[in-house]
C-alpha cells in the first residue's frame, strides 16, 4: 500500500474511533405528535390531469432483452414518451416460467390520470427473428458507457501527463530525495 493509502485508513480509523461514543449515546428520535411533518419526501414529478397513450414495437432477444425499438407511437406529451421509451430499451419480456420467446413485441403504456397509475402491457406480435442472438439494448448502451469512460480516463492520464510539475510552475529546482539516516546501531 502507499503512504497516502495507508494515512487514509489511518485517519478513517480514527474518525469512526471518535464518531463511535457519540453515535452510540444518541437517543431514539421522539414519536411525531399528529400532524406534524413525516420524514423527507420528495416532489413527485408533475403528470398531466389526461390519459397518456405511448405504443412501441420492439425485437426481443433469446434471453427475453429487447435489443432495439423499431417503431413508436407517441403520446401528446414528451416527458411521458422520454420515461416510456428509456423504459422499454431496459426492458425483459419472458414468460412466468423464465422462458423467453424470440419475436416481435408491441408493449402499450397507459396513463391513468385518477389512479396516477402507468400501466405496461407487453404483447407478442410475431414469434422469431433474425435478432435471436444480439445483444439486448440495455448491455449494448452499458458497453458504450464503460468505453467512453475508459476513452475520458486515458485521454485524462494523456492531459495530465503532460502537465508541468508545481516546482516549473513556481520556477523552483526540483527537489531531490535525501538518504534516510541509517539506524544508530
Amino acid at each position: 500500500m502507499t503512504v497516502s493509502r495507508l494515512r487514509a485508513i489511518w485517519l478513517a480509523s480514527i474518525f469512526v474511533a471518535a464518531c463511535a461514543p457519540a453515535l452510540a449515546a444518541t437517543p431514539a428520535p421522539a414519536p411525531r405528535a399528529s400532524g406534524s411533518p413525516g420524514p423527507l419526501v420528495l416532489p413527485q414529478p408533475k403528470m398531466p390531469n389526461v390519459p397518456l397513450h405511448t405504443e412501441f414495437t420492439v425485437e426481443v432477444n433469446d434471453k427475453g432483452q429487447v435489443v432495439k425499438v423499431k417503431s413508436g407511437v407517441p403520446s401528446k406529451v414528451l416527458r411521458f414518451n422520454e420515461w416510456t421509451y428509456g423504459n422499454v430499451l431496459q426492458m425483459w419480456i419472458r414468460h412466468p416460467d423464465g422462458t423467453a420467446e424470440v419475436g416481435l413485441y408491441k408493449v402499450t403504456y397507459d396513463y391513468d390520470p385518477k389512479t396516477t397509475k402507468i400501466t405496461r402491457i407487453p404483447a407478442l406480435v410475431s414469434a422469431g427473428g433474425d435478432w435471436g442472438n444480439e445483444e439486448g439494448a440495455a448491455n449494448q448502451m452499458i458497453d458504450l458507457a464503460r468505453k467512453e469512460a475508459e476513452e475520458h480516463q486515458k485521454a485524462q492520464a494523456a492531459q495530465n501527463a503532460s502537465l508541468p510539475s508545481l516546482h516549473q510552475i513556481r520556477g523552483e529546482k526540483t527537489p531531490t530525495p535525501s538518504p534516510s539516516p541509517s539506524p544508530p546501531f
